[in-house]
């Protein structure tokens, strides 16, 4: 509501006045008109907007995202919605997020169904981020010097979670027996998968590395490049890159996983997806096995599958 409107409404809702049934109805009518349509996003009028949007626009994207990528936007995320998606109508030369949409649904090639799932995920992420879940994983690895090691990181996004995997395996099994350790790492996302496999970030982006890992597993730039480091050799060789989709079919793995990361990912699809996932990492993990997810995920609904064995640390039952 406009300021000046809230002002007036305050100052005709005065003791004095308001006893006026008039007075009431009249107020009522100017609030009505002033709030708008009920789903309407109040931090963005339209008038402000640089393209047309409509609450119809929304749920066409709702539903689309859902249905792609498995991700479930709820009625808050209007203003996310809006500002992303828009970048594709300005990539594309679209005026209106219902043109826009209706051309989407007519693509035949993957090429904008992956622009416009890559501006829909939110890519949140650090070294060594939840450092308790690597200790466990050092613990896991020095029970099993020998191998096999099959870990797949499945949410890896701009690479930082699968490069401190390797890193902390390198760290457990020594750089001898950790040359044949290998690593899937995926994302729905193409754009911070080609980031990930370029391996190169700010130096302050490692700010809560120990000198000691920097020196082990980073090359620092000069010149051109100073202020960026790249990782070593030893750390890309490790890691394979997939773009994978959780809710597709098909999974490219033909042996059992000892070891899933799956972190901050549930939290983006609601109940009947997560348990659709949760139902085939407990067919692609050997009994015994490892779920790390995040902090805010919990699957009390799936003890039939999965029993947690420490702070957001799940055994494949």
């Amino acid at each position: 509501m406009p300021e000046q409107e809230a002002a007036a409404l305050a100052m005709d809702s005065a003791p004095d006045s308001a006893s006026s049934p008039k007075r009431r109805a009249a107020l009522r009518r100017r609030a009505a008109i002033s709030a708008g349509p009920s789903d309407a996003a109040p931090d963005m009028a339209t008038s402000e907007r640089e393209f047309q949007w409509t609450p119809e626009d929304f749920e066409r994207i709702r539903a689309l995202i859902h249905a792609r990528a498995g991700i479930h936007l709820h009625s808050g995320k209007q203003a996310m919605a809006y500002s992303r998606v828009a970048r594709r109508l300005r990539e594309t030369g679209h005026k209106r997020f219902h043109d826009y949409l209706n051309w989407l649904e007519r693509q035949d090639d993957d090429a904008e169904w992956q622009e416009f799932v890559n501006v829909l995920t939110t890519n949140l992420t650090a070294f060594f981020r939840e450092p308790h879940h690597f200790e466990v994983f050092a613990a896991w690895l020095a029970q099993h010097p020998e191998g096999p090691w099959r870990v797949w990181s499945c949410a890896a996004s701009t690479g930082e979670e699968p490069y401190s995997i390797v890193m902390t395996a390198i760290e457990t099994l020594g750089a001898h027996q950790a040359a044949r350790f290998r690593l899937v790492a995926s994302d729905i996302d193409s754009r911070v998968l080609e980031r990930a496999a370029q391996g190169v970030y700010r130096v302050d982006h490692l700010k809560g590395l120990s000198e000691e890992r920097l020196h082990r597993f980073f090359l620092r730039g000069t010149e051109a490049n100073a202020g960026l480091v790249r990782v070593r050799q030893s750390l890309q060789q490790a890691v394979e890159f997939l773009r994978i989709n959780l809710i597709d079919e098909a999974w490219p793995f033909r042996q059992p996983l000892d070891v899933v990361f799956c972190r901050n990912v549930m939290i983006y699809f609601d109940p009947v997806t997560q348990r659709r996932v949760l139902e085939r990492l407990h067919a692609a993990i050997r009994p015994g096995g490892l779920l790390f997810v995040g902090h805010a995920e919990h699957f009390s609904d799936a003890r039939d599958l999965f029993v947690l064995r420490g702070k957001t640390v799940y055994e494949r039952l």
